[in-house]
């Protein structure tokens, strides 16, 4: 997660999933289609998060073998303590990943619960958040 000091206002449904190793907030419209008697609502609520997501540590050994794996779950651990300073980690280690798929592929949890093609558009996104928001604190929920 990515953390800013002053709250921002945010939308959102408040009804997640857990999808591909990921947990997601669906949209107003996926709510709709799942739930069509459900009532809810988009909101708009203040947040101290200006990023959140979260992946399954299965791909904790494929996040190593990429060099991002302390980035990712561990960045106290290497003194990282804003968006900042994972930004070239990320880069590169999603460079790497995105050069070796095959070898990148070996790692994928045997029960699908941790996959590459769901772990390079995580790392993506989260590289993204962090160059859109450079001084944010990083904050990890374990």
């Amino acid at each position: 997660m990515l953390v800013v000091i002053n709250p921002i206002s945010t939308k959102g449904t408040g009804v997640f999933i857990k999808e591909n190793g990921n947990r997601r907030e669906l949209t107003i419209g996926e709510v709709r289609e799942k739930y069509p008697n459900s009532d809810v609502e988009e909101v708009e609520f203040e947040s101290e998060y200006i990023y959140n997501s979260n992946i399954t540590h299965n791909l904790g050994e494929m996040a190593d073998k990429a060099g991002i794996y302390y980035a990712l779950w561990r960045p106290e651990e290497i003194g990282k303590e804003k968006a900042a300073d994972i930004i070239d980690i990320l880069k590169t280690g999603l460079a790497d990943l995105k050069a070796r798929p095959e070898y990148f592929e070996q790692f994928n949890s045997s029960n699908g619960w941790g996959m590459y093609e769901d772990f390079v558009p995580f790392v993506e996104k989260y590289l993204n958040a962090c160059i859109e928001n450079p001084d944010a604190i990083i904050e990890i929920s374990r």
